[in-house]
């Protein structure tokens, strides 16, 4: 999350508090959405595009790797030009980049444009938290995290659904006009509601070397994380050297953020153990929850041939309980150690 909240504002009430809750939590939604819409209608893009289904995966790798560079450059993104510009910039771009993915007539400007579309998307994410805290009083904030959570959760199960339904019985290009309408609503009702709460804004020099090597590092991992199963691990040349490319660049990322008077990422916070314990726990988790996501449907239907809008539908009860235990848990962690509920639920 940024490192500048809107702490020193008022929280808001009623009917404005309940606007800015719906419109920061659909930002979410549909960009977590978007990391699994485009999984089951794959095989159709690819089809439809004249390519193989093996090429069709830089759909979604594309998208992925773009969006975990843009991520963590949101707290120095946001002490730059604030968080509520940032926040209603950043979904203007992700509606323009979705109209021209649906726009696409050949795999490279596909590719191109969910480039494009990860990186406007990703500061989405920690920003609806940051915002969502922001505008809840302050002993209302496990409520705004389990909104947070529950879109967060839930809207990858929803993905597989829209898309095997809509690559079935619509153009594939409608799961990205679908973005056009929330991202509009989304932007204006944020701007209408945060633009008086602006962030700090901070001019730092750009640590392009940080950058560069970040950049670097994100996408040989996320690369060689994608293809590593279609290329037999490191019995392929191509993942052996992505691993590489990727240990060292990590490593010269760690040293130099350390060592420089401005970094791009901040690693100090991971001096505090609470924060590295449940960045690590976060992080195992989503990578557990999104990985069984994204196989399911594509084993579904190409191992047991399920249709699209079948296999969407198999996926979809997993997030039924994330629903219902959501807001159950925002009240818990008022009134129970939330260590204990992260331990045994």
């Amino acid at each position: 999350m940024s490192a500048h909240s809107a702490e020193g504002y008022p929280p808001l009430t009623g009917a404005k508090l309940a606007m800015a809750a719906a419109a920061l939590s659909f930002g979410n939604f549909v960009v977590v959405l978007d990391t699994t819409i485009a999984n089951v209608a794959m095989p159709t893009i690819s089809g439809d595009l004249g390519v193989s289904t093996t090429e069709g995966t830089w759909i979604i790798t594309a998208y992925a790797v773009a969006e975990a560079i843009t991520v963590p450059l949101t707290g120095w993104l946001s002490r730059r030009f604030g968080e509520v510009r940032l926040f209603t910039a950043c979904v203007i771009a992700f509606v323009i980049c979705s109209i021209l993915c649906g726009l696409s007539g050949s795999l490279g400007f596909l590719v191109l444009f969910r480039i494009l579309q990860g990186f406007a998307g990703g500061p989405i994410i920690p920003l609806t938290a940051t915002l969502l805290i922001s505008v809840f009083p302050k002993d209302k904030s496990n409520i705004a995290l389990a909104i947070w959570g529950m879109t967060t959760v839930v809207a990858p199960i929803f993905g597989p659904i829209l898309g095997g339904y809509i690559s079935d019985n619509y153009h594939w290009g409608w799961i990205f006009y679908i973005n056009i309408f929330f991202g509009l609503a989304v932007s204006g009702v944020a701007w209408w509601l945060l633009h008086n709460r602006e962030t700090p804004i901070s001019r730092s020099r750009i640590d392009i070397v940080g950058l560069l090597l970040l950049v670097v590092f994100v996408s040989a991992f996320q690369t060689m994380i994608d293809k590593g199963r279609e290329l037999d691990w490191f019995s392929s040349s191509f993942i052996v050297w992505m691993a590489i490319v990727a240990a060292i660049a990590l490593g010269a990322l760690i040293l130099w953020e350390l060592t420089d008077d401005d970094p791009v990422i901040d690693l100090s916070v991971f001096k505090n153990r609470t924060w590295l314990i449940s960045t690590l726990s976060l992080g195992l988790m989503f990578g557990l929850f999104f990985g069984n996501i994204v196989l399911t449907p594509l084993w579904l239907q190409q191992m047991m041939g399920y249709t699209a809008t079948w296999a969407g539908f198999a996926t979809a009860p997993m997030g039924i309980l994330a629903v219902v235990t959501a807001p159950i848990v925002g009240r818990l962690m008022g009134k129970i150690d939330p260590r204990l509920i992260v331990t045994y639920v």
